[in-house]
């Protein structure tokens, strides 16, 4: 019995962290796919693999969320998104180290349609905090641990 690969999707469109994955990608060998709907520069790799999508609001999120599957890791901040990827048996994580889970995704969902609400009356409600290196360090630990996690599976 052959086990599957590991894969690494990025929902590439402002993603900060997609030079961290390929690190890590490569220092296990897994491929990526940096998955955008616009160009965007990657590195030489046979490992790293560049996917255009047409333009137009969920595109890519159905491009990943089509493929993923248990031993797989996605990198995403879409909280609809990682809703999917977890359903397919994919691990989620955010470009900042938190993990999505099965225990914590419900309430995301609630509380984006909450916010999206309330910006649609007109409120301001600002965003989310600026990325920064402690960030940066969560999520290179927080993908180390997803990968580790999916070669056990």
């Amino acid at each position: 019995m052959t086990t599957a690969p590991i894969i690494i999707y990025i929902d590439a469109d402002a993603c900060p962290v997609k030079d961290e994955t390929y690190k890590v990608a490569g220092r296990y060998g897994l491929k990526t796919f940096v998955v955008s709907n616009s160009f965007m520069m990657i590195p030489q790799s046979p490992l790293i693999e560049r996917v255009i999508v047409d333009a137009g609001p969920d595109v890519a999120d159905a491009w990943i969320a089509e493929r993923c599957g248990p031993r797989d890791v996605v990198v995403t901040n879409d909280i609809p998104l990682a809703d999917l990827c977890l359903k397919a048996g994919a691990q989620a994580i955010r470009p900042n180290g938190q993990p999505f889970s099965d225990d914590s995704i419900g309430s995301m969902l609630a509380q984006r349609s909450i916010m999206e609400h309330i910006r649609s009356t007109g409120e301001i409600t600002g965003g989310p905090p600026p990325f920064g290196p402690k960030d940066r360090s969560r999520y290179l630990q927080a993908l180390d641990e997803a990968v580790n996690r999916a070669r056990r599976r």
